[in-house]
């Protein structure tokens, strides 16, 4: 079974396109992507990080901290920037920064997965050349001196509307250089009561699995469950959960009955019961419980 851990990921894309092989020559255009490749390295390396998957395109970094990645990210754009020009063309490199879920974390195991790796790759696909671009969960969960080196709002315009979630840019600043403000933080946690078992979602460990496989941080034992069936998110507006099962999720809040979820979110803003695939008023089954403390 792989390994799974919530954790900051990096994605980098750093190969050249068409047009840059064009005009600077397709050996030239491989030269330069080979460069940002190594300086994305040593950027990873000097923030402790952990190189997943390396190869002539793209870059899979991990970092335990979410203050780690962005850092990372922001130097590894300087030593970019520092190259010598490619004929007034930037340098081909994109980087995406989001915290969440990682599967097969083994350095040379199968490619990297998850939901953390799917929204990093995602925001890197979204950057024009040397951008990097971080998740609203990153901005939410980084500490001041990370925040100096992020944009003081969010991204907006049509690109961004429909992610879901807020981007916020790395490593330059447009505002006159102000320190970030914090952003809106729930001052409160989640506890959620599993069988004998007590766990605490909040800024500290932002986001808890729950489903069938074992390596989930609530295991469901109902076979209606799916193995990677739900997850419940720390963000800026409070405790989200959110379906990803075969089944749907029923979630009961206090005084508003039982909500069934598929492929969708709902905002945990009361005390109430989770049901992984079953009613949440089937009390003899397994249920998680929750409530804000």
């Amino acid at each position: 079974m792989s390994e799974r851990k919530n954790l900051c990921v990096l994605v980098a894309l750093h190969h050249g396109n068409q047009t840059l092989a064009e005009r600077i020559g397709e050996d030239e255009a491989r030269h330069a992507a080979e460069r940002c490749a190594n300086r994305i390295e040593r950027a990873v390396a000097a923030h402790g990080g952990k190189v997943l998957s390396l190869d002539a395109g793209r870059t899979v970094a991990v970092f335990d901290s979410t203050d780690a990645g962005v850092q990372a990210a922001s130097e590894a754009l300087q030593r970019i920037r520092n190259l010598p020009p490619l004929r007034g063309t930037r340098q081909p490199v994109r980087l995406g920064l989001h915290h969440g879920a990682v599967e097969n974390l083994e350095v040379d195991a199968a490619e990297p997965a998850g939901e953390g790796m799917e929204i990093a790759l995602r925001l890197a696909g979204l950057c024009e050349d040397e951008q990097a671009l971080a998740s609203g969960t990153v901005a939410m969960l980084a500490g001041s001196a990370s925040r100096a080196l992020m944009s003081t709002q969010a991204l907006s315009g049509p690109n961004w509307a429909n992610l879901g979630w807020l981007v916020f840019g790395i490593g330059h600043r447009t505002d006159g250089g102000a320190v970030a403000p914090p952003a809106a933080r729930p001052s409160q946690r989640l506890r959620i009561r599993h069988q004998q078992g007590v766990q605490f979602v909040d800024e500290s460990r932002p986001v808890l699995l729950l489903g069938r496989e074992r390596a989930n941080d609530v295991t469901i034992m109902d076979p209606r469950a799916s193995r990677q069936h739900a997850r419940i998110e720390c963000r800026r507006e409070g405790f989200v959960l959110f379906d990803q099962s075969t089944n749907g999720t029923y979630v009961a809040l206090e005084g508003q009955g039982d909500h069934h979820l598929k492929q969708d979110h709902l905002l945990l803003s009361a005390p109430g019961r989770i049901g992984c695939g079953f009613s949440a008023d089937e009390v003899e089954r397994d249920l998680v419980f929750f409530d804000i403390v």
